[in-house]
């Protein structure tokens, strides 16, 4: 990695102006943009993917990836060695016959014992160096309607253009780098331009969380919700916050700042997840927080808004991600694009149940004794490590 590359990872990313941002909310825009993208790839396509499994999105991308490398385009394909379990053999070899370099971060192996929980979570493609799609979709069947009336589950993904895009190159080939690529296969890093930056479109900069490292990611979401004058308002699909989120979101909203959480109701591919999270919410809900339990199909999303800022990618911000996990999320500094925001994450909770201190005072004794069995399953592994710097 060139030294002005690793400068920016350990001090953090900075603002670029000039940035075009286009939010993709419904499951079926975001793959048809993400494919069009790769058909119209030129030079180099570069994909950073957790969830991948054998099916019909798999295939879809797997056909686009490999027509580009036929026709000479550069294709690197990182996949981590366990959200790609479910990708069959088949389909890894179809990919890399194609002339694709295909390699996966952290493959499992018993000798590795805890560092297989060390997991590539970051949803990432970079075409030409030029465009960008950062968010939360997996390449799997769950992202879009199914049979049976099975519902695609609700997730969002930014598409990015202008300087912030040479940045998340920077960040691909750091990881392609580390994970194994070899110099007989390099991604191309940008060098920084020395031409002025345009006023005109948004403020962006990149976001990072390295497993077992401080947070950059988590403490700009923390920074801006204690600095937050109206709202705070958090999409998370997997939110066990830390001690210190849930003190920043209490102190938010006693203050009189609109501090509301959007997260997962029955619907959801891990119950004890939501079990473990919602010990918190008597707390938070005592202190004036709101939280909102998406109700139609399983929620996936990942997305902070203060104010006008916007912090949109892989991150549910939850204890496990910065912890074990490599995240990385677009922030937006955008009056108009926060305002978009808002108005998608207004219309989600309209379609939850808010929580009411009296109906949770109220619910099953059930549901507290998961609660209590989760939380106690939470603490076990909250001990297994803590992060250097924390």
């Amino acid at each position: 990695m060139k030294p002005y590359a690793a400068a920016a990872a350990s001090a953090g990313w900075p603002w670029r102006e000039g940035n075009r941002f286009r939010l993709l909310e419904d499951s079926d825009r975001i793959f048809r943009r993400m494919l069009e993208a790769i058909a119209s790839a030129r030079e180099s396509v570069l994909l950073e993917m957790y969830l991948v499994e054998s099916g019909t999105v798999a295939r879809r991308f797997i056909d686009a990836l490999a027509a580009c490398a036929q026709r000479g385009v550069r294709v690197h394909v990182l996949f981590d060695g366990f959200g790609s379990l479910g990708l069959r053999t088949a389909d890894r070899r179809r990919l890399a016959a194609s002339g694709a370099h295909l390699i996966f971060f952290n493959p499992l192996s018993w000798r590795k014992r805890l560092q297989n929980f060390l997991r590539d979570h970051r949803k990432l493609l970079v075409i030409d160096g030029v465009l960008a799609f950062v968010g939360g979709v997996g390449l799997a069947d769950e992202f879009i309607d199914g049979k049976r009336g099975r519902r695609a589950w609700r997730d969002l993904m930014l598409e990015i253009s202008g300087p912030v895009v040479g940045d998340w190159q920077i960040v691909f080939a750091r990881n392609w780098n580390r994970s194994g690529g070899s110099p007989e296969m390099p991604v191309a890093v940008p060098e920084p331009s020395e031409e002025p930056q345009s006023a005109a479109g948004a403020l962006g900069r990149l976001a990072l969380s390295e497993a077992g490292h401080r947070s950059i990611l988590a403490n700009d979401v923390v920074r801006r919700i204690d600095g937050a004058r109206g709202r705070a308002w958090i999409m998370s699909a997997y939110f066990v916050p830390s001690r210190r989120f849930r003190k920043a979101l209490r102190r938010a909203a006693r203050r009189g700042v609109d501090v509301r959480l959007l997260v997962p109701g029955p619907k959801t591919d891990h119950p004890w997840v939501r079990h473990a999270a919602r010990r918190f919410y008597g707390k938070l809900l005592r202190n004036g927080v709101r939280i909102f339990e998406y109700q139609p199909r399983v929620l996936h999303g990942k997305m902070a808004l203060c104010d006008e800022w916007v912090s949109l990618g892989s991150s549910n911000l939850d204890r496990w991600s910065f912890r074990w996990n490599l995240e990385a999320n677009q922030e937006i500094e955008s009056a108009a694009f926060a305002a978009e925001v808002a108005a998608i994450f207004t219309a989600d909770c309209a379609d939850s149940q808010q929580l009411s201190r009296r109906q949770w005072r109220r619910r099953a004794a059930l549901d507290r004794l998961r609660e209590s069995i989760a939380g106690a399953l939470d603490r076990i592994l909250d001990r297994w490590r803590r992060p250097r710097g924390h």
